[in-house]
């Protein structure tokens, strides 16, 4: 008893709400560390490698040239012919810097580093105090500024450390409306929530497949439950979602427009999941998923047919192979898909990856995974004994991210890298159930929610 009571009174200061500013200074601390390790060079480092393609694509842009690499690039990118496989907000974002202070990769490093230094804890913490308290809220502040993964990642030129921001604002921002769906309708809620979408889309495409199913968990839970539904009570959040998918589109559409002129097809956003899953299926990896192949043997597995077709057929192409293939052999395709999991999930130091990737995965999945499950459970066995702790049904939609967003990666192409967005979610669980370690299940219960709606 008395341990367990250490453990509380421990926790209890660190989940003190006083803490959050210094949280925050902590978090671009070691994101600017990450920034200054990773230095004004750039060079192929472990797990942020399309940093190189990024900067590269950025000068060319800055130049002048467009969205066109100087040489023929991955995946298949002739020198001087469109792209669009790369985020063209992320590009710009580069681009906008080079143009400025010329190509000086530290100057983005550390912007990025602040930027998300400071606004990853504090999505974090709304949210985590929105669904399960103010003591969670400061814990998922704190969680997600000693990440290891995110620390690394905020240091690199790619897309990550911004989407996993872009993440947290979507879904703060969906929960703030499901907060307040007994209070008056606004607009400014609805578009703000297509603004986070349409960013997150843009930043990556991947992140549009769960959109629906954000739009109809929002639906669902602002028009009430089937027993007691209405037409009448469900026409504001129908147009609401109506608003969202709008705003959304609008800021996806310029690219659709760009991307018509330079291949003269229709391609919403990127040409990238083509790609992903003709390679990430391929019978060259028999039943056991290969995580990566070296760069020469993807070339060597477009089909020859292919080769002269421009980057959008071509992806539409592999898109079609890799159906067939899936039609062909769904048993071994679902073996594959099966086997991802093992990759999706490591947490264990391997012999293939270095020092400093081994250090990062142990200090920070390794470790928050038993925390990530128990606040799941935690979660699980509220929903099932009806307690108040689900008063605010953002819970659900976290873990529908988790499952939607795992299963499009078992199903396609995994690395750990494509893990992280949901880490950035299994966090909050994580602070929850170290919430309830230390105050239980009376004060770690969120309020009840029409004190949340802010």
């Amino acid at each position: 008893m008395r341990a367990a009571a250490i453990v509380r009174d421990r926790i209890g200061r660190w989940a003190d709400p006083r803490l959050l500013p210094y949280i925050v200074l902590l978090s671009v601390a070691l994101r600017g560390a990450a920034a200054l390790f990773l230095g004004n060079e750039v060079t192929e480092q472990p797990g942020i490698a399309d940093q190189l393609s990024y900067h590269a694509l950025a000068l060319r842009v800055a130049d002048g040239w467009g969205f066109t690499f100087a040489e023929g690039h991955w995946p298949a990118t002739p020198a001087g012919e469109p792209t669009a496989h790369w985020s063209f907000l992320y590009t710009l974002y580069l681009a906008a810097i080079y143009a400025v202070v010329g190509a000086q990769p530290l100057v983005a490093r550390l912007l990025q580093a602040v930027a998300v230094g400071v606004l990853h804890p504090w999505l974090a913490s709304r949210i985590g105090q929105r669904l399960f308290g103010p003591r969670a809220g400061v814990l998922a502040a704190l969680f997600s500024a000693v990440y290891g993964y995110f620390i690394y990642y905020a240091g690199g030129l790619l897309t990550e450390a911004f989407y996993f921001v872009a993440i947290l604002w979507t879904l703060d921002a969906a929960t703030r409306l499901a907060a307040a769906r007994h209070q008056p309708w606004t607009l400014r809620g609805w578009v703000e929530l297509g603004l986070a979408i349409g960013i997150t889309g843009v930043l990556r495409q991947v992140f549009l497949v769960f959109a629906p199913v954000l739009a109809v968990w929002l639906f669902w839970v602002m028009a009430g439950p089937r027993a007691t539904f209405s037409w009448s009570r469900a026409r504001a959040p129908l147009a609401g979602v109506v608003i969202t998918a709008v705003t959304a589109v609008l800021l996806v559409a310029p690219w659709t427009v760009r991307n018509y002129r330079a291949f003269g097809a229709f391609v919403p956003l990127n040409t990238n999941a083509g790609f992903a899953l003709y390679w990430g299926n391929h019978p060259a990896h028999g039943t056991e998923f290969v995580p990566l192949f070296d760069g020469q043997t993807y070339g060597a597995l477009i089909p020859d047919e292919l080769r002269g077709l421009n980057e959008a057929a071509l992806d539409r192409a592999l898109l079609g192979r890799a159906f067939d293939e899936i039609a062909r052999d769904p048993i071994r395709y679902l073996r594959l898909s099966v086997s991802r999991i093992r990759e999706y999930v490591r947490f264990w130091p391997s012999s293939d990856s270095g020092l400093l990737s081994n250090a990062v995965r142990v200090l920070s999945f390794a470790v928050f995974l038993p925390f990530m499950l128990a606040g799941v459970a935690l979660v699980v066995t509220m929903a099932w004994r009806g307690a108040r702790a689900t008063a605010v049904p953002g819970a659900s939609l976290l873990g529908l991210f988790v499952l939607v967003y795992t299963s499009i990666h078992l199903a396609s192409w995994t690395l750990i890298r494509y893990r992280l967005p949901v880490d950035v979610v299994l966090l909050l669980f994580a602070a929850y159930g170290v919430a309830h370690l230390s105050v239980g299940d009376r004060d770690a219960a969120p309020a009840p929610a029409r004190n949340r709606a802010r």
